[in-house]
């Protein structure tokens, strides 16, 4: 775990998985911001440990990350450790995906979404 509260998943290589410093807080809104707020696409995974398509997921996002590389940053958000910002985005549902440059949100889809299609909708963002 970073200085920042962001925890290497254990495929670190592939995407980042936000997670509190002591497992009693939860990221803040002004680190999530900063994170979003670059050039660099940013896709967002809120999601939940027990959330059986959020499982689903995992290896599509592992796979989208391999393909895509640094032009697009991957990012999961376990909702349950970070109740406010699952509160500050309106997640009513799990697995739900934003997609966010420069701080501007440009896609959002709750529910689980297969790699072909997610790989085409980040396509469309690749270049502003």
């Amino acid at each position: 775990m970073d200085n920042n509260g962001a925890a290497a998943h254990p495929c670190a290589n592939y995407f980042l998985t936000l997670q509190p410093k002591d497992h009693k807080t939860s990221i803040t809104m002004e680190k999530f911001n900063d994170i979003i707020n670059g050039s660099q696409p940013t896709l967002v995974d809120f999601f939940a440990t027990w959330c059986g398509p959020c499982k689903m997921m995992h290896p599509v996002l592992e796979q989208l990350k391999g393909e895509l590389g640094d032009q697009v940053r991957v990012i999961k958000l376990d909702v349950d450790k970070n109740e406010a910002l699952a509160s500050a985005y309106r997640i009513q549902s799990v697995p739900t995906l934003m997609l966010f440059r420069d701080g501007k949100l440009l896609w959002r889809q709750s529910g689980a979404i297969g790699l072909a299609e997610l790989k085409g909708i980040i396509a469309g963002h690749l270049h502003p």
